[in-house]
Order: C-alpha cells, then sequence, then structure tokens
C-alpha cells in the first residue's frame, strides 16, 4: 500500500480496516516505529497523522522552518497563561504533518548528556542507560564523520555538518572559549560540555525528516499504509485490551482495528490528550467531563520543557536573513545543497554548568546568526545580528495537560509552570549572565553596534525581570505519560493490554540538549520491544572516559 492522499481512503466504503499494528502519530517517533514495525514483509501497519502529506517545498529547505509556523502544518498550539511568565501565554509549534516536529525544526542533532538515561535506569527503569541506549542512537544514524564508538553509519537518519558555517556564528564559538568555555569538536561525544558547531539531521544540505528518513522508503515495500488527514478521536477498547482506534476524516468517524496493539506517538501533548480522551487518566477529572475512567494513572502531569531567553544584539556585519535573500544563495543550495539556506539559524553552541556542585551541564547555550525576534509566532526580523540563547537543560518546574472538553478536536489546556522553582531561576539568572559575559568578549563585541534584547543591568533582579518577560520555549515539551508512572519500562500503558505509548512523553526527566535525536532512539528501540527482539549489543570500540576530556 501507499500514501494515502487527501481525496482517497484506506477503508473501502468506510467499512472497517485491520491491521496489525496502529500507530497514531507520523511524526519522528511514529515514522521510525512505522518503517521498523514494517520490516517484517507480513506485518501490516497502518500509522495515522492528523496533518497533510509532506509535499510543500519549503519544507525540505531548512532556513524556511520559520515560515511553516503558524500554517497548516502546525497545530497552532498556546498554553494557558504561564504563572512564571508573569500571565504571559507562550506559543508553542508542533509539527501537524508527514515527519511531525521534525518537518519543522532547526534539525540539531544533539542525544543529552549520559548522565540523563543513567538516572532513567535508576529509577528502575531497566534497559535505559546510556550504555543500552547508545546502540539506538548509532542504529539510526547515518553520520558523515564515519563510524566510532559513539556514531553510527548506514542508518537511516542522514546526520550532517552544517554546510553554511555563519561567521557570526564563529565569532560566537570563538567569544565562548575567550570567556573560558572549552572548545569542543562533537557535543555527542565523550565530553558534552564545551563550545563547538553543532551537526544537524540533513541530507545534501536538505531537510533529512523522520518522514525523509524512515516513512517514505518504508512505504515501497507495500505492507505500510500513512493515512494523512485523520484525526485519532478515541482508542477503541474490548475489555482491557486496547483493539483499535476511532478516526474522523473528511468529516466521518471511521473505525481501524489492530490485531496486535496500538501505539501512540502523538507527542508529549497530543499522547495524553488521546489518552484521557480515551478514558485513562485522573479518574475523578475524566468523571467531570462525562467520560468513563476505565485506568485512573496521572496522564498528562509532569510535563516540563526547555525554555531559553534571547540575547540579541545588532551588528553591521550581513546575518544570515539578509544572505538568503541574495539570489546566488537559492542557486547555491540548489546546485550544491550549500550556502544560508541550509542553516537552521542555531549553527552552534555551547553546553556548561554555571556554578560548583553540579555533575553535568544546566545551561545550553543556542548561537544563532541573526537576530531572534522577540516572540517565537512574531515575523522574523530584517536587519543584521546575532543571537545568544540560554537554555535552560534540567527544569525541575512541572505543569499539565489536561482536558479543555471532551471534543477531541478542541485543543488540550497546557500549562508548564515555566520558572516557578528557585532552581529554575537561579540556572536562568547565571546562565544569562554568563551569555552577556560571551557577547562582550572581543570576538562579539567588535561586531556589536547596538543591543536589542538584554536585561537592564547585571543584578540578579534585573536579569531575572528579562527573563520573565522575554523567556519562552523552545519546542521540547517531555514527560507526559512518563515511564514509571503511566507507562511501564517496556512502554505498555499500566492497567491495560495492547495499548503503549513511544514517543518523548515517555521521558521520566528530560535530557539535557535537543530531544528530537533522543525520540528517534526511542521509537528504535520501542521498535525491538513490541517485536520481542533481544537488546542491541553495546557499541564495538573503546569508550573514552570522560574524565580525560574534563567532565566529571
Amino acid at each position: 500500500m501507499s500514501e494515502q492522499s487527501d481525496q482517497s481512503s484506506p477503508w473501502p466504503n468506510g467499512g472497517e480496516a485491520v491491521y496489525d499494528y496502529v500507530i497514531i502519530g507520523a511524526g519522528s517517533a511514529g515514522c521510525v516505529l512505522a518503517a521498523r514495525l514494517g520490516e517484517d514483509s507480513v506485518t501490516k501497519v497502518l500509522v495515522v497523522e492528523a496533518g497533510p502529506p509532506d509535499t510543500e517545498p519549503l519544507i525540505h529547505v531548512p532556513l524556511a522552518f520559520h515560515q511553516l509556523w503558524n500554517s497548516r502544518f502546525d497545530w497552532g498550539l498556546w498554553s494557558e497563561p504561564e504563572p512564571g511568565f508573569g500571565g504571559r501565554r507562550d506559543y508553542l509549534p508542533r509539527g501537524r504533518v508527514l515527519g511531525g516536529s521534525s518537518s519543522l525544526n532547526t534539525m540539531i542533532y544533539i542525544r543529552g548528556n549520559r548522565a540523563d538515561y543513567d538516572e532513567w535506569a535508576a529509577m528502575d527503569l531497566p534497559g535505559w542507560g546510556y550504555d543500552e541506549v547508545l546502540p539506538y542512537f548509532r542504529r539510526a544514524e547515518d553520520n558523515e564523520r564515519g563510524e566510532s564508538y559513539y556514531h553510527g553509519v548506514g542508518g537511516p537518519l542522514t546526520v550532517s555538518e552544517g554546510r553554511s558555517m555563519h561567521p557570526l556564528v564563529r565569532a560566537c564559538i570563538d567569544a565562548a572559549v575567550a570567556a573560558g568555555i572549552a572548545p569542543t569538536d562533537d557535543h555527542n561525544g565523550p565530553a558534552q560540555e564545551g563550545a563547538g558547531w553543532f551537526q544537524f539531521t540533513q541530507r545534501n544540505g536538505r531537510r533529512c525528516s523522520a518522514a525523509v528518513a524512515y516513512l517514505h522508503p518504508a512505504l515501497a515495500r507495500g505492507n505500510l499504509t500513512a493515512s494523512t488527514d485523520a484525526l485519532a478521536t478515541r482508542v477503541i477498547f474490548e475489555g482491557d485490551r486496547a483493539v483499535g482506534v476511532e478516526l474522523l476524516r473528511n468529516n466521518t468517524l471511521e473505525t481501524v482495528r489492530a490485531e496486535r496493539e496500538v501505539i501512540l506517538c502523538a507527542g508529549a501533548y497530543h499522547s495524553p490528550h488521546l489518552l484521557l480522551l480515551s478514558g485513562i487518566g485522573p479518574a475523578d477529572e475524566l468523571r467531570n467531563f462525562g467520560i468513563e475512567a476505565r485506568v485512573d494513572l496521572p496522564v498528562g502531569y509532569n510535563l516540563h520543557d526547555h525554555l531559553f531567553v534571547a540575547l540579541t544584539s545588532l551588528t553591521h556585519q550581513p546575518s544570515i536573513g539578509r544572505d538568503a535573500i541574495d539570489p546566488e544563495s537559492a542557486a547555491l543550495f540548489e546546485r550544491e545543497g550549500r550556502g544560508p539556506l541550509t542553516s537552521g539559524f542555531a549553527e552552534g553552541g555551547a553546553f556548561i554548568r554555571t556554578r560548583p556542585g553540579l555533575t553535568a551541564p544546566d545551561i545550553q547555550f543556542h548561537f544563532c546568526a541573526g537576530p531572534t525576534p522577540r516572540e517565537t509566532a512574531d515575523p522574523p526580523i530584517l536587519d543584521d545580528g546575532f543571537t545568544i540563547q540560554p537554555t535552560l537543560l534540567k527544569p525541575t518546574s512541572r505543569g499539565r495537560v489536561t482536558l479543555r472538553y471532551s471534543l477531541p478536536h478542541v485543543k488540550p489546556r497546557i500549562v508548564h509552570n515555566y520558572l516557578t522553582t528557585e532552581e529554575d531561576q537561579r540556572s536562568m539568572i547565571e546562565g544569562t549572565r554568563i551569555g552577556l559575559q560571551i557577547a562582550a568578549r572581543p570576538p562579539l563585541r567588535n561586531l556589536s553596534r547596538a543591543d536589542m534584547a538584554t536585561p537592564r543591568s547585571d543584578s540578579d533582579a534585573d536579569i531575572l525581570e528579562f527573563v520573565r518577560h522575554a523567556a519562552r520555549t523552545i519546542f521540547h515539551p517531555v514527560g507526559t505519560c512518563a515511564m514509571g508512572t503511566v507507562v511501564d519500562a517496556e512502554l505498555r500503558v499500566h492497567g491495560v493490554e495492547g495499548l503503549r505509548v513511544a514517543d518523548a512523553s515517555v521521558m521520566p526527566k528530560i535530557v539535557r540538549g535537543n530531544t528530537n535525536a533522543p525520540t528517534i532512539m526511542i521509537a528504535e528501540k520501542a521498535a525491538d520491544l513490541i517485536r520481542g527482539l533481544p537488546p542491541l549489543p553495546p557499541a564495538a570500540g573503546t569508550h573514552i572516559r570522560a574524565e580525560l576530556v574534563g567532565e566529571p
């Protein structure tokens, strides 16, 4: 079977279609899982996506990502008024298209810190320690650096060096080193800490989304169907077993049956939303919405996310937006897959610890070759500048995803509770202060002509006021169907059979870094758990002890 168009349906005459596996969400996790489960030619897999196919050309031009927000490819979510932001709401772009958020993110390939996964394993979640998950990162990868203990080749996901390497980002990296941050050439290697260039999920300078890497090649096998523009409304049960999904497509309700399992891969906002609509969640709250509670679980709790603040200065040196307007840049992109149109805007960065006593980084910097708009939903700024983005890596604040109404097409209620703990405030204050110190070093100071977005002073009070006014999501929500509380270590939903969740929502605690690569890893591992395969063996070669390169 092939991918369904907007007009066609995989269920002839509106009848019930039967598959072995039904996957909800064709995003970063769903594309991976569909492709892997479909490797058995006799297995029939359906992956359902609420949005359209990824045929829009702008999806595949890296620098065009901002044009996809607030479009038909985006869920267009907003938080409720956030207490830590003084009541300000936060715009939450999420992919609603084949490839999900991997079709509109900035493509940064970061796995997180070894300590993150070892922390999961210590939470009585066997199989999720760093040494156990590293082989799944490596299996996914086709890294242009070649094979090593830390990197794989031959996998579906192309991981590449940047093809823009903008001079303003080079200046940010040099300024960070001048400020005392060690240089590094691999944030996914033996030591995460340090300043350097990022790698990206790109292939020949174009976006390599999960749909490009996994889904489209797998559709050619014939046993995988990708159905677009179909909204999952609830999971269908027989007794305690999930046996299918109800879908809304072309204003018609249809059902599909799963002979083996239903797997939710709809992300940290929509996987809990669908569970709640299906009667799995806090029982008292579900009853208030007229939903019969099937299993009383803390679904939607434990929401947390990375937030950042943009420290922006204007320059006399051209930045990425001005460079990309040049017709020669478009020709270079089309001809060689190089130049500013290949940029994801944040081309490099750094991981640091802001204070003694921390065993791993608490702040990540994203270095951007242009000025950052004051609000996420604002249009790009047509001026020249650079941005340093201090990003909180291990937030202790927790929020929730809850129902707004019991109607499935009504967006969920989302509150992150950003900056509501003293620890989070402390890290953001210190991270912002260090960001200002980087900007003041000669490699950047000599380029700056004016500050566009900075605190009024270096005091804790002024920095915190600035952060409360300007901070926002960097698009990494996790935790709402967490392992240990909602699902077990094999991602099975507690209290029912035939139902799993496999996406960023299962992270019990967020990883230190961009979450797309870890989400793909989770789906890679989930595919083996579902198929009953043994874990992948440890990576071959020699592990370089982090102590030798400056990490405790």
